[in-house]
């Protein structure tokens, strides 16, 4: 089984729908790291599992320096936003969700709780 892992930078602005009274309700902006983890049991003909540029660019291209209200029509947590990019990504089986210091999401596809990485 072959395993890699991409880091990904992208700075975005978001609002959470709570049923509680936080400040995080209001327009407010994120620098997050987002890992993406990919498994494949082949390589693809050019001996990858995935290419990293692709996989930056579909996470980049969709998320950075976006108002994530207008594009999703799910509340745009750190967990949610885990979930969507694990669901985008070829090969992907685990993303971490970083959007501000000490504060992680992480999404595991079922089935993959125990894997490598």
């Amino acid at each position: 089984m072959y395993y890699v892992s991409k880091r990904i930078e992208v700075a975005f602005a978001h609002r959470l729908s709570l049923t509680y009274e936080s400040k995080c309700s209001r327009l407010h902006g994120h620098n997050a790291i987002v890992t993406v983890f990919c498994r494949s049991e082949k390589l693809n003909e050019n001996g990858m599992v995935v290419d990293f540029s692709h996989v930056k660019e579909m996470v980049q291209e969709q998320l950075d320096h976006q108002s994530l209200n207008d594009l999703f029509d799910f509340n745009p947590t750190a967990e949610n936003l885990a979930r969507w990019i694990c669901e985008q990504v070829p090969h992907c089986y685990k993303v971490a969700f970083q959007e501000s210091e000490g504060n992680v999401a992480v999404y595991v596809r079922n089935g993959f709780e125990h894997e490598a990485l």
